[in-house]
């Protein structure tokens, strides 16, 4: 588990952090109660670890369903130069990861997808939301992708 790609030097601006935060509070809420996030995205809430505070983190993320039980995130920010803070958040710490989809919550552990197999998740990804090719263009950084994988996943 790397979590180590570069961050940017240009990107898009993403509103100021409170504002993010009072946006998501109803799609975190909507998720919770068994929704799916909004404009029809398949969204689960994402629960890190603060990489700076140690507190609990929640953040609705997008989420695109892989192979076995598996998802792949995308740690986009829209475009900006840089990496969300979720992402700093799963490199502290990867193995302390829940999710929450359509109202279920499990643990999970993060990994970041590189090389081809990045290429070939981020190509059906972008297939499945050309929105996510636009944030590509919008800055000068590669945009990890994130596989999150069911606690006991393969285990005995």
């Amino acid at each position: 588990m790397s979590f180590d790609t570069p961050e940017g030097t240009r990107g898009t601006q993403l509103p100021p952090a409170e504002q993010m935060r009072r946006m998501n509070e109803d799609v975190i809420a909507d998720i919770r109660a068994g929704g799916s996030g909004p404009d029809g995205m398949n969204a689960l809430v994402l629960v890190t670890v603060g990489h700076k505070s140690g507190q609990e983190r929640q953040t609705p993320v997008a989420y695109f369903p892989l192979d076995g039980d598996s998802y792949a995130i995308v740690a986009s920010a829209a475009g900006a130069a840089r990496h969300p803070v979720w992402y700093r958040n799963l490199a502290t710490a990867p193995d302390r990861v829940r999710v929450v989809v359509a109202g279920e919550e499990l643990a999970v552990t993060a990994e970041e997808l590189t090389g081809g197999e990045r290429d070939r998740v981020w190509a059906k990804i972008t297939a499945a939301a050309p929105g996510f090719a636009e944030y590509e263009r919008a800055t000068d950084r590669t945009i990890p992708v994130i596989r999150l994988l069911p606690k006991g996943h393969g285990e005995d």
